[in-house]
């Protein structure tokens, strides 16, 4: 008899595989022949602890997915229609288009008010359909537009698709070495007004290399905590010659992105590689180093699946944290044995020799280079039933799968971020180019304001119909009277009218 619980695993990371869509707050209903409940339960439980919203047989509407757990024919739907390929990388651009309605709201607002009318508009970040999306959103509002990605992170057919919808592309997935750099610098070379980045790679690249440049820049949009840190330290020596608008500090961002997006798509991939070698999370315990926003999510996906997650954290904090989550804490040199270990910090030589020779698979979910210690380390791909594995190698001399090659194992072994996600996260880049375009703040490095952030909240609340509690009458009303109720002098005895005679 198959085992449920991995049965229900294989359904969800299906859907998630075939659509890049979020199961974190989706309407979920699960079906089953009657021989089947086990697996319809275990399908029930896990949706649930990843995040979905367990549903009634009358539930109707876009989102919510259907799941036949049935073994001989196990179905799934969304939507009531049956899943079905998306076709060309055209396809998953009208896709992922049709699932990003926040972006679309942003992008109208910045068309209808001009903002981005005429500027030169860079977007350097991994490209991918919703990538794609977000170039072309900025195109339609007006603003010319040209994207760069990095080799390890171009999906050359989404590349050759928005070529041929009109925007330039700096992006050859064969490059490698000095050829690389003269890529990213050639599109640097373009002239931008604004430069959308993640990582802040290409905004570095330019202050070392080309610092000409920057000086005509209204300002950058930084996606990412690994972006922001060095664009902090460059600010704090006097080396930073730009406007920087924190993004990923942005509630709309790190609440969402971090935590649902980059677990999901993260562990998945990771299952879903481990599954050629008839392996599954289950099988070896986890080691999460790092419990930042990334490592939360990742450990708690793991968690859901039934894995035992074990956390490495050097910051006391967060290390309190990963305990009162119920996890075991403890240095990654102890708890790397044996285990499958996931890197969630982005900081280089996070995945020592030392660790690297412990564990027996070793994946990265933190997406710097070098995240891995691989200096002195052939890498071997694993041959199974005769076929190269796909993304899977042996490091030699330790033994240690290494997935993806150490690269950022959502990225290039999967299709990043569920679009639900980026949705909400390019909403927040697109409200960062607003404000950085009308209000042209000085040099350094600036949080989203609360206005931006709140109307990006809004705007996803309405696209998800959410009914939210009238501000009228809303308990988290701010009170008009500041003085405490607790110790109010006594309200003064009531008296009835007197006469004169009374008070004589």
């Amino acid at each position: 008899m198959p085992d449920p619980v991995l049965e229900a695993e294989r359904l969800l990371r299906r859907f998630a595989r075939e659509t890049n869509l979020l199961i974190a707050g989706r309407p979920v209903r699960v079906s089953a022949d009657e021989e089947d409940t086990q697996v319809a339960l275990a399908v029930a439980g896990m949706a649930r602890a990843l995040g979905a919203r367990l549903v009634e047989d009358d539930a109707t509407g876009p989102d919510v997915l259907d799941i036949d757990a049935s073994a001989d024919d196990a179905a799934l739907s969304l939507g009531g229609r049956p899943l079905t390929s998306r076709g060309d990388a055209g396809g998953r651009l009208d896709f992922a288009r049709a699932h990003m309605p926040v972006s679309a709201a942003l992008a109208a607002d910045l068309k209808g008010a001009g903002t981005v009318a005429g500027l030169r508009i860079g977007v350097s970040m991994t490209l991918e359909p919703k990538t794609a999306n977000l170039a072309l959103m900025l195109r339609d509002a007006g603003a010319e537009v040209a994207v760069y990605a990095h080799p390890d992170e171009t999906d050359p057919e989404v590349a050759q698709a928005l070529k041929e919808r009109g925007v330039p592309v700096d992006a050859d997935a064969t490059l490698s070495g000095e050829a690389e750099r003269e890529a990213a610098l050639a599109w640097l070379r373009r002239g931008f007004d604004v430069v959308v980045d993640d990582g802040s790679h290409l905004v570095r690249l330019a202050h070392e290399a080309a610092p000409e440049l920057v000086e005509g820049w209204i300002g950058v949009t930084e996606e990412t905590t690994s972006g922001l840190t060095p664009l902090r330290l460059m600010a704090a020596q006097g080396a930073l010659r730009t406007p920087v608008v924190a993004v990923n500090d942005a509630a709309t961002k790190t609440g969402f992105d971090n935590r649902y997006g980059t677990g999901q798509s993260c562990v998945f991939a990771i299952a879903d590689l481990l599954e050629q070698v008839d392996m599954t999370v289950r099988d070896l315990p986890v080691l999460v180093i790092g419990y930042g926003p990334v490592g939360v999510g990742v450990a708690a996906h793991l968690n859901a699946l039934g894995a035992e997650v074990r956390v490495a954290e050097i910051d006391p904090v967060r290390a309190l944290l990963a305990i009162h989550d119920g996890f075991e804490v403890g240095p990654a040199e102890d708890l790397a044995q044996g285990a499958l270990v996931v890197s969630c910090t982005g900081a280089p030589a996070t995945v020592t020799p030392e660790i690297l020779h412990a564990a027996t698979v070793v994946a990265v979910a933190g997406g710097v280079p070098g995240e891995v210690v691989l200096d002195g380390v052939l890498l071997e791909p694993l041959v199974v039933a005769g076929a190269v594995a796909r993304a899977l190698d042996v490091a030699e001399p330790a033994h240690t799968l290494v997935l993806d090659r150490g690269g950022c194992i959502n990225v290039t072994a999967a299709e990043g971020n569920p679009i639900e996600i980026m949705d909400l996260s390019f909403a927040t880049q697109l409200a960062a180019v607003a404000e950085l375009v009308t209000t042209r703040p000085g040099i350094g490095v600036h949080a989203l304001s609360d206005a931006a952030v709140a109307k990006v909240g809004k705007a996803a609340a309405e696209a998800r119909g959410l009914a939210l509690e009238n501000a009228a009458t809303a308990s988290s009303v701010s009170p008009t009277d500041w003085r405490s109720p607790r110790y109010a002098s006594p309200a003064p005895a009531s008296s009835s009218p007197t006469t004169p005679e009374e008070t004589a």
